[in-house]
């Protein structure tokens, strides 16, 4: 297969087949600007405890660092589209809020087994080298994906397509062959700052920029201990990530549902019930969340987030599950139940010298 555009067209055709929306290329050289833009938000701390974002700085930097043989890259997307606004379930306290994206199958393992199999079929095809990746290398996907046309980084730092508004997963597949690239996709953006401005924890220090200290998604997700206070309340009913900046961008307009089964939102992960949430154990984590993202965060940290959004609740029957795990063998969710009761039940609270007096100093962090 020689003929460059007869070879381009094919691999649309193989990755579409795979369930892939939109496929594009470009080279390896095409984001000269992304490793300063990436070297300036480290050096500034807005990567906060993610300290992988530091140690492989040099190599996230360039993609002919990660592999100098790579002559282009195939940049593909896939719509994950919700069926309804995720805006709408911020009313209900009594259930909690998990991203979209979370909602379903574990998007690295639907996305790379896909990008294996148009990988498989373009090294029988043409006996080229290549190597894939799903946001589990080195690789900065959002600025190559605009380079190569997919759609551009909006104001709140995530792609956007014409095609497909917020809703996109990334996957790319380096190869050793020449292909000629797409042109990149402009900004259209314009003067909206939608995203921007209804972050509940002002979390973009200035469009384009993000301060994931300030995230919903980082503090409960990546963060490994409590949460701020200062975040506590805005935090609101969402237990794992967020997708306001996402879902209020205009361009949704365009989106629709995405079509993979495996990506679908499970009913039980649908606005799931606090009051089931907050009595998981382990085991019973483990199970609800089997093949999910939510998973890699551990029982701890989800009760943690849980307990945050039982707190914000203002609904007093979730006092006493609560209150059943300030004996927890986890400090941090000993800590968070402590903060939820004092918002719904302080006199559910045991009398006395204060829990934070006797316990680790993680649990002191919750009751300043």
């Amino acid at each position: 297969m020689s003929d460059g555009q007869a070879l381009r067209d094919a691999i649309r055709d193989a990755a579409r087949a795979e369930g892939f929306d939109l496929v594009a290329f470009t080279t390896p050289d095409a984001i000269p600007h992304a490793g300063p833009r990436l070297k300036a938000a480290v050096d500034a701390g807005h990567h906060g405890s993610m300290a992988w974002m530091e140690e492989t700085l040099e190599r996230r930097s360039s993609p002919q660092v990660l592999w100098p043989e790579g002559r282009s890259i195939i940049m593909l997307a896939m719509n994950y589209g919700p069926e309804t606004n995720p805006l709408e379930g911020l009313a209900d306290r009594e259930a909690g809020l998990i991203s979209v994206y979370a909602q379903g199958d574990d998007y690295h393992d639907v996305i790379k087994a896909k990008l294996k199999a148009v990988g498989r079929w373009l090294v029988d095809e043409t006996g080229c080298a290549i190597k894939v990746f799903v946001d589990t290398a080195p690789l900065m996907e959002k600025p190559l994906a605009a380079a190569a046309g997919l759609g551009w980084q909006g104001r709140h730092t995530n792609m956007v397509s014409r095609s497909f508004g917020s809703w996109l997963f990334l996957g790319s597949i380096m190869t050793t062959l020449e292909i000629a690239p797409d042109q990149p996709e402009r900004d259209h953006c314009g003067s909206c700052r939608a995203c921007l401005d209804i972050c509940p924890t002002a979390a973009f220090p200035a469009p384009y920029q993000l301060d994931a200290r300030r995230c919903i998604s980082y503090l409960t997700i990546e963060n490994k201990g409590p949460i701020p206070q200062e975040f506590r309340k805005a935090i609101g009913n969402r237990i794992y990530g967020c997708d306001d900046c996402l879902a209020v961008c205009p361009w949704n307009k365009f989106a629709e549902a995405g079509r993979q089964a495996k990506l679908a939102a499970r009913a039980a992960l649908k606005r799931p019930r606090l009051a089931d949430l907050v009595i998981l154990d382990d085991a019973a984590f483990r199970a609800l969340f089997s093949k999910s993202p939510v998973k890699r965060v551990g029982r701890d940290r989800f009760i943690r987030n849980v307990l945050i959004a039982i707190g914000n609740s203002s609904d007093v029957s979730l006092a006493e599950p609560a209150a059943t795990l300030l004996d927890d063998p986890s400090p941090l969710v000993r800590g968070a139940a402590i903060w939820a009761l004092r918002q719904i039940a302080p006199e559910r609270l045991p009398a006395g010298p204060a829990t934070s007096e006797t316990d680790p100093d993680v649990l002191k962090e919750w009751t300043t």
